[in-house]
């Protein structure tokens, strides 16, 4: 049996309730669909890693268990391997290598698409409509901005996936504006 997305999006929502959760596992899916699309990938499959790395983080909040304890769930309901791999090294914490591009690309854009949300928010329109390059590059820099946000893995992910911060920055930005209005930006 294969996780359909519809069944991933059951899940999801069986273990977050956090409307903030939401939108950014929904903003991370986005992300990795249009990096799906940059590499001739399978988009679905990449979108379902996107939506589902943070499903445990409520059940599971600390480092020690997010996303390890998780993994099995995620086994368990159908959720193919290379998947659960991703979503295991979509953190440095894990030790989980990141041996796949899909891998990389969920590591590249998980924190870069809380920044930009972040951005967004302090944006007079609070829309990502508003939202430039530039102004990303320039809250990456302020380490007070979205304090959560860890900057080195927002730069060692664009690294690691091969692509130029600016450019990734980019990508993300443009993918969240096609589902601004499902995420409230």
């Amino acid at each position: 049996m294969t996780l359909t997305h519809a069944q991933a999006e059951a899940l999801l929502h069986e273990f977050t309730k956090s409307e903030a959760l939401l939108a950014h596992a929904r903003g991370v899916e986005a992300a990795m669909r249009a990096l799906a699309r940059r590499a001739d990938a399978d988009e679905s499959t990449w979108a379902l890693a996107g939506l589902l790395h943070d499903f445990d983080w409520e059940v599971h909040p600390t480092l020690e268990q997010h996303p390890v304890d998780g993994a099995p769930i995620l086994r368990e309901r159908g959720c193919p391997e290379p998947i659960v791999q991703a979503i295991l090294g979509h953190g440095n914490h894990t030790g989980v290598a990141r041996d796949t591009e899909m891998a990389r690309a969920l590591f590249a854009v998980d924190e870069l698409v809380g920044l930009v949300f972040a951005v967004a928010m302090v944006r007079p329109s609070k829309r990502v409509a508003d939202v430039e390059v530039k102004s990303v590059k320039k809250k990456l820099k302020d380490k007070r901005f979205a304090a959560g946000v860890n900057r080195d893995d927002v730069r060692q992910g664009a690294e690691e996936y091969g692509i130029e911060l600016d450019a990734l920055i980019a990508i993300v930005i443009d993918a969240l504006r096609d589902v601004a209005d499902d995420i409230g930006l």
